[in-house]
């Protein structure tokens, strides 16, 4: 008996130390891009040693067991391996997100200027949007319209029609806000301007979307000022497959878009097409439109150390406009119920109506801008490389609107500058009526008129015309890596671009009539009028469609641009110190004002740089804190080193750099189910350029331009932001975000008001100044002190919920807050005089509002095939607001103009097949 005692003794004891040696753990997590935070789909998860296995869902969850102190490997087609030992004791263990690298010579889109932000490494505010977000909240909005959730960012859709929508960050406008696409810098190299409708496809090629607020992190020779806003296109895919969808929703909106990839052959070729066709008939009457989007990726890897890729992209596109300028003044929405019906008077568009019974609209726009690079990755050793892109862009299209002799402007055509509907060719309906043009030309023949300035003649009154912008734009950007040491890695690169923007108005339609004369006409021949004393005068040609009128010159750019960072990296600390220099050279070649060889204007360089310096610090696996300061001193834009770059050699004298300083502190929580960034920026922009132009009378009664180039003027921009993730369950993800700043003008503004040959007038009746040594006596100064920056809501708030309830389907809602948007404002230098400064007052502000969307999608398998589907609702109550103004004389809702309301309620659906 004792014997027997003993032996069960003995093997009680073995088995518990085998349980004990050979328990399992549940072990669950997510799979994330490092880069991106897209979830990788399918990825394996493997045991170490054994055959044990799963795959990932799709949203990159998985759940695996494993033995107390094994090993799990996740393997992902272009990422590098990974392993984790499970040291961690229980039941079950949430690893959380685990974070995946891709693999540098595995098929991968070279990104030239490494400007993606790391979290708990990289010292600047960030948000990224994932693809996932971007397919589940984009519905078919535009691409501005997904970042309004991020901390500083305000969109708007000013122009009504597809691609009219516009981004602002931190209270800076868009030409002071990077866009890069692949890291490569698409700022317009004139203006500095992005014009979304240029890239009305880029949403339908992004995998992620990148906004750093500030000075960003970009390594380019001229970084942002308010912020950029960094696009990574789809890459050529290692795997072979591809997609299908279609989308419908509201006001006719209909879109379908596939996508094809060969996977990675044993050549080491790989390829990616993807072709869209987005058509609507617009929210805002008559705004009408159709895009296409055409993408195309190729691949070659070569060996371990080279790969070259060629990716090229376009968005062809036209789509009609709300009237120009922009926008009623309150009170005439009222007035035009009338004229809508069942519809919401703010859909109203003025310059909408009909010609021979047939639809029309004066405001279009047409463009193509396809992009083209070739990119090439060398990897010269273990701890260098070599990234460069060689990019070509080639743009054409045009603007149309209608124009006419003095008294017969553009504002015929819709809305008065004081944003009153014109009556005159109005009909009952309220649309435009185009007949009524064509009968006012027609009896102009029988009954001439007299235009101020201009011989009597029996022309065209009014017409249509297109303001064609087609341009060559050509760069190369390169950059070296490599490592010093076990601690410091050093970027060096260069950024040369060329450009040539081809500027011209031609008539497309003279409305019934045989010919338009243009009084800025100066193709003219000079005549003897023995009326006027024998002094010579203009005579005006005859002009038909086809032919030039106002302008017909080309800008030019030239951009050199060297940079260099130093990182350091060790332990916990993270801290770089970067610079860079630029020289930007601008002429122009005029064909309308100037003949034989004064055609080309001399050159004019402006000499650049920044100075920018980080430090990011983790407290501990949870906490970080940073921070990062910088100067720019950046170039003035085209248009302000010409008296008036439309018509003139004649350079601005005070033209200079603008200046900026900017300072930034923040703080980063991150754990498995929180993490949450608060920041505070603190930004000084000096030397701000201000434009203005206006006509007077001459001593003939003539009319004649007037431009005045201001400086001197200074805005502060500061203010905190705040935005969180929570993950309570897994089920569930909590988001959102507060933003506050307190963005205004301060200082004094000064300059001289010049007419079209240069000259410095003594008064705005265009008498020539003669007393050159006081020349500071015919200055104007318009005084800015704390008056409120418009165009851009100053507080901002959002809050997300995302639900997976059963496996495949999401639930998304989320609201969003605007207050503190001030109506925006041009300085109107007409107010000020030489004696007496002109001091701004604080801009109207516009009333807060907010909206709510709700998303849905649910992923299921039909055999082999993936399918989703997904819908969306925007603006789900129907909310009505005001998004954009223009501030009026008394600086209140009764004499704001251009008002311009928010959409309302639309939707869509979507049905996307992956194969």
């Amino acid at each position: 008996m004792k014997k027997h005692l003993i032996h069960f003794l003995l093997v009680a004891v073995l088995s518990i130390c085998s349980a004990a040696a050979f328990a399992q753990t549940t072990v669950k997590g997510q799979l994330v891009d490092s880069e991106t935070g897209e979830p990788l789909v399918g990825a394996a998860v493997m045991v170490e040693g054994t055959s044990q296995g799963t795959v990932t869902d799709i949203d990159g969850y998985f759940k695996q067991g494993v033995a107390q102190g094994g090993t799990l490997v996740f393997k992902y087609v272009g990422f590098k391996d990974l392993k984790k030992k499970i040291t961690q004791k229980g039941a079950s263990v949430d690893l959380g997100a685990i974070q995946m690298e891709p693999d540098a010579v595995v098929l991968k889109d070279v990104v030239i200027t490494s400007s993606v932000a790391v979290a708990r490494k990289t010292p600047v505010a960030v948000s990224t949007v994932n693809p996932i977000s971007i397919e589940d909240k984009i519905g078919s909005q535009e691409l501005p319209q997904i970042l309004k959730s991020t901390p500083g960012v305000y969109a708007s859709n000013e122009g009504g029609g597809y691609g009219d929508s516009n981004i602002k960050i931190r209270g800076f406008k868009s030409e002071y806000v990077a866009m890069m696409i692949n890291g490569v810098p698409m700022n317009g190299m004139e203006n500095q301007k992005v014009y979304m409708s240029n890239w009305g496809g880029l949403i339908d090629v992004a995998s992620s979307i990148q906004v750093q607020r500030g000075l960003g992190a970009s390594k380019v020779s001229t970084p942002s000022v308010g912020g950029s806003q960094n696009i990574i296109t789809k890459t050529t895919d290692a795997k072979m497959g591809g997609f299908i969808s279609y989308g419908m929703g509201n006001d006719g909106y209909n879109k379908v878009m596939f996508s094809v990839s060969s996977g990675l052959t044993k050549d080491g070729w790989a390829f990616t097409l993807l072709g869209a066709r987005d058509s609507r008939d617009g929210y805002i009457q008559g705004t009408e439109s159709e895009a296409y989007t055409w993408f195309m990726s190729v691949a070659k890897r070569f060996n371990d150390n080279h790969q070259l890729s060629f990716t090229a992209f376009g968005a062809p596109q036209w789509h009609n406009q709300r009237s120009m300028p922009n926008g009623l003044n309150i009170k005439e929405y009222q007035r035009v119920k009338q004229w809508m019906g069942e519809e919401s008077p703010y859909r109203y568009n003025s310059t909408f109506g009909y010609r021979n019974g047939q639809v029309m609209n004066s405001s279009r726009n047409e463009y193509h801008k396809p992009q083209m690079s070739l990119n090439h990755l060398w990897q010269i050793d273990h701890k260098s490389s070599l990234s460069t892109a060689a990019y070509m862009s080639i743009g054409t299209g045009a603007g149309y609107s209608g124009t006419g002799v003095t008294g017969y402007s553009s504002s015929w055509y819709g809305t008065a500058n004081d944003g009153t509907v014109n009556t005159q060719f109005r009909c009952p309906d309220g649309t435009f009526d185009y007949d009524a043009v064509d009968k006012l030309n027609a009896d102009n023949y029988t009954n001439p008129v007299n235009v101020s300035g201009m011989p009597n003649y029996n022309g065209s009154l009014m017409i249509m015309n297109k303001a064609s912008n087609d341009h060559f734009w050509t760069g190369l950007i390169s950059t070296y890596t490599t490592k010093l040491g076990d601690y410091f890695d050093f970027y060096g690169g260069i950024d040369f671009r060329y450009y040539k923007g081809l500027h011209k108005n031609v008539i497309t339609d003279l409305f019934g009539g045989q010919y338009y004369v243009d009084s800025y006409n100066r193709k003219t021949v000079l005549a003897e009028n023995s009326q006027n004393g024998g002094v010579a005068s203009w005579v005006n040609q005859k002009l038909g469609v086809g032919d030039v009128i106002r302008r017909d010159y080309d800008g030019f750019v030239m951009y050199e641009g060297g940079f260099a960072q130093l990182e350091y990296n060790k332990d916990k600390v993270s801290a770089f110190v970067s610079g860079g220099l630029t020289n930007t050279s601008y002429w122009r070649k005029d064909r309308f004002y100037y003949s034989g060889d004064k055609q080309v204007s001399s050159k004019k360089h402006y000499l650049g740089g920044n100075l920018k310096a980080g430090l990011n610090y983790n407290l501990d696996e949870y906490n970080n804190v940073f921070f990062n300061t910088g100067f720019i001193s950046r170039a003035p834009i085209f248009d302000n080193t010409f008296i008036n770059s439309q018509s003139s050699h004649e350079r601005n004298p005070d033209a200079k750099n603008e200046k900026v300083y900017s300072f930034e502190l923040g703080y980063g929580y991150r754990s498995h189910y929180f993490t949450a960034n608060v920041n505070a920026y603190y930004t000084m922009w000096k030397d701000k350029a201000l434009y203005d132009t206006g006509s007077y009378e001459d001593a003939n009664g003539a009319s004649q331009r007037w431009t005045m180039n201001m400086s001197g003027a200074q805005a502060n921009h500061m203010g905190i932001e705040l935005d969180f993730i929570a993950k309570p369950f897994r089920w569930m993800e909590v988001n959102g975000m507060f933003s506050w700043g307190d963005w205004r003008w301060n200082g004094t503004a000064k300059g001289f008001m010049m007419n079209t040959e240069g000259q410095i007038m003594a008064n705005s009746r265009g008498e020539i100044a003669t007393d050159m040594n006081n020349v500071d006596q015919y200055k104007y100064t318009i005084k800015m002190d704390n008056v409120q920056v418009g165009g851009s809501a100053q507080t901002t708030a959002a809050l997300g919920l995302t639900f997976r309830p059963l496996k495949g389907l999401r639930l998304n809602a989320d609201w969003n807050f605007f207050a503190r948007n001030y109506a925006d404002y041009d300085i109107d230098a007409s107010q000020a005089t030489q004696k007496d400064a002109y001091v701004v007052e604080k801009p109207w502000e516009i009333p807060s509002w907010s909206t709510f969307d709700v998303s849905a999608g649910y992923t299921f398998d039909l055999g082999k095939i993936r399918a989703t589907l997904s819908g969306n609702v925007n603006n789900l109550f129907n909310q009505e607001y005001i998004a954009d103004a223009r501030d009026g004389s008394n600086h209140d809702w009764e004499t704001a103009t251009r008002v311009i309301y928010g959409w309302g309620r639309t939707y869509s659906v979507r049905l996307k097949f992956n194969f």
